[in-house]
């Protein structure tokens, strides 16, 4: 059976949500590998709607889900995730949920110091303030408590003080008091109950699920343009979100990986600051948002909207191994007269067909357009491509050309069902 991975091409909130939703119903385990609780999904099943943004999405359907070590968790927001899940319904326990014990944990004083630099930057890089940024400093530094920790507790006081060490000299230079460690291991003492039941070795597990020949569901975070790497830094997220972590943020071997489905707007989405070369600040744009209720699932803030940037899908698809797009939200762009896609970029005399490095450069780029007339029926519900209008598959058809990337999946509205299927991802 082939495993798939699903990622965001642009800067997230693509409607991943709905994409997984669809797909984990399919699948046998469904696998969160990288980010936190900063980037969140809207499921909507039937009447109901659920808004995510740490657990597998895969949950809500009964899969079994995993939160992967790549994964920063904040086990108080898990805690709070869990409650309100549960109380529409939705069945949790540690038989069909388990966290990596090698997790890195979320601490009160990330989000403070994630706030903290913030507030004191005049170079706004657009952070959640949610600590992630901080908690995955200290992973990398190894001064990270893990969840496999919280069994231990008795003996975490030399990895307290290599924490305060760190984090009492940045809290000085900001005013702040050291860190209240008597208060910290309060908090820790009570928070271990509620995870450690949750904690297993997600990798040992995943590699049992393997040789049975299981479908895998691997979920990423966010988009592959806020990678740490490959993203418009600095205004990215701190983690690799290009679908090669789903193997390190797993566990598995990135032979594991057999199908990459990069979900892709019909648009262009932003949250926050940082280069966005189609961004419209007018009429159009203002259009885009309301009728795409483009604001963060997690953040509540206004998506900055604009035509479709095939540049930078193509970027992501080179970069992220891409085998298939799903577009979603194509029924946003009903009743547009005319349509516009960015073809390439121009900076001063030269013409790229690239985003370039710098801030500077990125910034500096116009985008170079190629029109399309729009349709007036609608597109929404569609789930065929007999039910589109020739215009749309005309514009779908572009998409692909431009991005040298099939569509495999059309999305037409929240709906799980409103989806065209052009291939299956988890075909062997």
């Amino acid at each position: 059976m082939a495993n798939v991975v699903v990622t965001g091409a642009q800067w997230g909130d693509e409607g991943k949500g709905k994409i997984v939703d669809w797909l984990s119903a399919r699948a046998d385990v469904v696998v969160r590998f990288q980010g936190g609780h900063n980037a969140g999904h809207t499921l909507v099943v039937g009447n109901q709607t659920y808004k995510l943004s740490l657990l597998p999405s895969g949950i809500v359907r009964g899969t079994l889900s995993m939160i992967g070590n790549g994964v920063v968790l904040d086990p108080w927001h898990f805690r709070s995730e869990v409650e309100k899940l549960t109380s529409q319904g939705v069945t949790i326990t540690p038989d069909n949920l388990h966290i990596a014990e090698t997790c890195p944990l979320i601490l009160p004083f990330h989000r403070d110091l994630d706030g903290l630099r913030e507030d004191a930057s005049a170079f706004k890089i657009g952070t959640t303030r949610r600590g992630i940024g901080p908690a995955y400093e200290d992973k990398v530094g190894r001064r990270a408590i893990r969840v496999c920790d919280l069994a231990h507790l008795d003996s975490l006081a030399p990895q307290i003080d290599r924490l305060c060490a760190h984090h009492d000299a940045i809290r000085a230079g900001f005013g702040e008091a050291p860190i209240d460690r008597a208060r910290l291991m309060a908090d820790l003492t009570e928070i271990a109950p509620t995870i450690l039941p949750f904690a297993k070795p997600v990798w040992h597990e995943l590699a049992a699920v393997r040789r049975q020949g299981r479908r895998i569901l691997f979920e990423g975070a966010q988009g592959m343009l806020l990678d740490v790497d490959h993203g418009t830094y600095p205004f990215v997220t701190s983690s690799n979100t290009v679908s090669g972590t789903a193997a390190s943020g797993s566990g598995l071997g990135p032979g594991a990986i057999d199908f990459v489905l990069g979900i892709v707007k019909a648009y262009t989405t932003r949250v926050g600051a940082g280069p966005f070369p189609t961004e419209l600040d007018d009429a159009i744009g203002q259009r885009l948002g309301e009728r795409g209720h483009e604001f963060g699932t997690v953040t509540g803030r206004k998506r900055r909207c604009g035509w479709f940037d095939a540049v930078l899908v193509r970027q992501s698809a080179a970069v992220g191994g891409i085998t298939g797009i799903a577009l979603t939200k194509l029924d946003v762009l009903d009743g547009f007269d005319t349509l516009r896609i960015c073809t390439g970029y121009r900076l001063g005399e030269r013409t790229l067909d690239y985003l370039p490095a710098h801030p500077a450069e990125q910034a500096a780029v116009t985008p170079i357009y190629e029109e399309f007339d729009g349709w007036s029926d609608s597109t929404a519900g569609a789930r065929s491509w007999a039910q589109l209008p020739a215009q749309a598959i005309k514009y779908i058809r572009r998409i692909e050309e431009l991005i040298d990337c099939p569509v495999a999946l059309v999305s037409t509205s929240p709906e799980r069902d409103d989806t065209i299927l052009v291939r299956d991802p988890f075909r062997d």
